[in-house]
């Protein structure tokens, strides 16, 4: 196992982590307006799963083995992937501008692929030890 899978990562240092950072403040802006109704349901959904994106980031880094670093690094690709959904489900509900969903849908995709250079790049240096 190399060093870099002994020592705890800067999650602040890694830019999947940023992108899905902005990506969640991005979120919670731009659901303010949603429907009050939608408080419990479309609301909190699509902010959980945007902060879970992030956070999911942050638990891998802290991990020891790059095997748990990608595990919660995929947990995060999934969580973006409801992020994705709700995005499109509040736009097809009416609840986000047509610019709001070109600005959140392009900061959805901008982290993926930001995600996935991470992912590859950990299972790289994982050698497929994982």
């Amino acid at each position: 196992m190399s060093s870099a899978a002994n020592k705890m990562r800067d999650y602040r240092k890694i830019v999947a982590w940023e992108k899905a950072d902005d990506l969640t403040v991005l979120i919670y802006n731009h659901s303010k307006e949603f429907p009050k109704e939608e408080m419990y349901a479309l609301t909190s959904q699509i902010r959980r799963a945007a902060y879970s994106v992030a956070a999911n980031i942050v638990e891998g880094a802290s991990r020891n083995t790059l095997k748990d670093y990608l595990h919660y690094l995929f947990m995060a690709r999934g969580s973006l992937a409801e992020t994705t959904y709700f995005i499109h489900l509040a736009h097809r509900l009416v609840y986000l501008s047509a610019e709001s969903y070109r600005l959140l849908t392009s900061a959805a995709e901008e982290t993926g692929r930001i995600l996935t250079g991470l992912i590859q790049s950990v299972q790289a240096e994982a050698g497929g030890r994982v």
